[in-house]
């Protein structure tokens, strides 16, 4: 597959004859990347592939909407981290846990889960931040204040804070565990 500037999927994908085309090069340049962002937050394997399926469906269902106003994997991450924060919220409401079962949930998922690959080091680094609240958790996994800021609709600052608060705890787990 050849690699193409994302200007040139946009404007493939904006002719109907290559339009599969155009949306199948999209999915192959992203998905990977798209996975392993949606992974850090869901932790389950499953579930992971199924908000991955969403996000693309969702981006094939508003592309041609797409006013390029930001870079199209900013639009893609963007759509990818609220499928994600959706779904999480709906698994807390359809088995109506609170916020801390659900995180042991979410920590007994990674230990059993056969695609994690990591040693004992990076297995108390995840549950550090599964010990996260939800909001500084994605924060410390998206990282990138700028690219955050418009993700979430935030402030700079404001991510700069939880961050700083979600290093701190990590900081403080790690060290107690």
């Amino acid at each position: 597959m050849t690699d193409y500037t994302d200007k040139d999927l946009l404007a493939f994908f904006r002719i109907e004859e290559k339009k599969h085309y155009a949306f199948n090069s999209l999915v192959g340049k992203y998905q990977e990347r798209i996975y392993w962002h949606i992974r850090k937050l869901l932790i389950n394997h499953e579930d992971t592939d199924d908000v991955v399926q969403n996000t693309f469906i969702k981006v094939w269902n508003n592309l041609a909407d797409f006013r390029e106003a930001s870079q199209l994997y900013t639009w893609i991450y963007r759509i990818a981290t609220n499928e994600a924060l959706t779904f999480l919220n709906q698994k807390k409401r359809k088995f109506f846990l609170p916020i801390v079962d659900y995180e042991k949930e979410l920590i007994n998922s990674l230990e059993a889960d056969e695609f994690f690959s990591g040693d004992e080091i990076q297995l108390k680094l995840q549950k550090a931040i599964l010990g996260l609240p939800e909001k500084q958790r994605v924060v410390f996994n998206l990282k990138y204040f700028e690219e955050m800021a418009v993700i979430l609709d935030t402030s700079v600052g404001a991510l700069k804070a939880s961050y700083h608060h979600a290093v701190k705890k990590i900081e403080k787990y790690l060290e107690s565990n």
